[in-house]
């Protein structure tokens, strides 16, 4: 065909060079007609087909690989096929010509071919979230490592295309340079065995509540690849963290608690010594009539009217005999207060103690679980404990112990008046 078109040039008067030169320059915008042609040819007709097709189907895989662009770069593999197969019809007799057309179609292929597999990758990826197994085994890091792997590979064969050389002789090049392959690549081999300690030890999953001071985070695990994980904090920031600072320090995942049923309160409440007395029998009949306590007060009396009878001791006098304290009547209380709450799980510890006493006071602690783990709940079921606990502390005759404030003396400073008035 380029013989015949030349023959017809110099027949027209031009000289055999420039005949030579006008069909090259023809030949190769036939080539890239061809691929032009073909490429609009594939974008306006294949893409939106398949684009159709995944939207009408029942299935979601064939929407994320459109969302992938999985057919965009399947409509550009086409016509570089067609390219490298019509390459030598429309350049023959210019070799030259036609071995760097093909060596660049084949650049190109092997450049679509590797973001064609990782659209699948993303694609696989995506699907994989969806399901139950992603929150305890993520295979973020290993579609990770797959990228990196194929990538190499890729760009290992798109130069020994260009350069014409088998891509062994360049592996071996690369073994040469394993130390500094190794210093280039030293966070993603860390990352990557990183996050195999984290899955196969089951340390981290997606949704898992962690906290890592020193990196300042504290909240949702929402990503763990193969070179950090994303935690979005309660503030709603992200802290991002290498994949292997979470093996080699410490941190607090709060997996534990979320699949115990219960959520620890552990919190005091600081009595004034001052209020701790024993019970006189005007004391013991009012709290008789509350009804959390009757019970408990009937059997302890029951005890101690009994210890006293077998041990023959006078208890009219304070020291002698045993004796029921406000303190003592009013943990009961607390106790049985948080027996009968219903967002309290009475299987897990359930403890209402005093702590050693301080300056500030005497602490007594509350150490039970509650039944409802949503912070927001858990917050609430905890204020409302308190609440009650704190309003009716003065029915025992009890103080809370407080650091005096301005309204203290103040209060104290109009007394001092009033006494000077009398």
């Amino acid at each position: 065909m380029q013989a015949i078109l030349e023959k017809m040039l110099t027949g027209f008067g031009l000289s055999a060079p420039l005949s030579q030169a006008v069909v090259l320059a023809l030949s190769i915008l036939a080539v890239a007609a061809l691929a032009y042609f073909v490429s609009r040819l594939t974008i306006h007709l294949m893409i939106p087909f398949f684009v159709r097709a995944a939207a009408v189907s029942k299935s979601d895989w064939d929407d994320i690989l459109v969302r992938n662009r999985f057919f965009d770069h399947l409509a550009i593999l086409i016509p570089v096929v067609v390219v490298y197969a019509a390459a030598d019809a429309l350049l023959s007799g210019h070799p030259l010509l036609v071995e760097a057309v093909r060596r660049l179609c084949m650049t190109i292929l092997v450049f679509l071919a590797a973001r064609m597999i990782n659209s699948v990758l993303h694609t696989f990826d995506e699907i994989y979230k969806r399901g139950p197994a992603a929150q305890r085994k993520p295979i973020g890091g290993y579609l990770s490592v797959i990228r990196i792997v194929m990538f190499v590979f890729a760009g290992i064969f798109i130069i020994s295309i260009l350069i014409n050389q088998s891509p062994w002789g360049i592996f071996s090049v690369l073994g040469g340079l394993t130390a500094i392959l190794l210093l280039i690549f030293k966070d993603t081999i860390l990352g990557f065995v990183a996050s195999l300690q984290l899955i196969s030890n089951d340390m981290v999953r997606l949704g898992d509540w962690i906290e890592m001071p020193r990196f300042e985070a504290d909240g949702d695990v929402v990503d763990v690849s193969i070179h950090t994980v994303k935690v979005q904090n309660w503030d709603k920031t992200i802290t991002t963290i290498p994949t292997y600072a979470l093996v080699s320090n410490s941190f607090k995942n709060w997996r534990g608690m979320a699949e115990s049923g219960g959520r620890r309160i552990k919190r005091s409440i600081y009595l004034d010594m001052n209020s701790v007395k024993f019970c006189n029998s005007g004391m013991l009949e009012k709290f008789s009539q509350f009804v959390l306590l009757r019970e408990y007060l009937q059997k302890r009396q029951e005890e101690i009217g009994r210890y006293n009878r077998e041990h023959n001791l006078d208890n009219r006098l304070v020291p002698n005999g045993r004796r029921q304290t406000n303190i003592g009547i009013f943990r009961a209380y607390i106790k049985s207060f948080l027996a009968h709450h219903p967002m309290i799980n009475k299987d897990m510890t359930f403890l209402v103690r005093q702590l050693p006493p301080t300056s500030k006071g005497l602490p007594l602690e509350i150490y039970v679980f509650s039944s409802d783990q949503v912070w927001a709940n858990y917050e609430e079921i905890q204020a409302d404990i308190f609440d009650h606990i704190l309003a009716v502390l003065p029915e025992f005759d009890l103080r809370i112990f407080q650091e005096p404030t301005g309204f203290d003396f103040q209060a104290l400073r109009v007394h001092g008046r009033q006494e000077d008035l009398q």
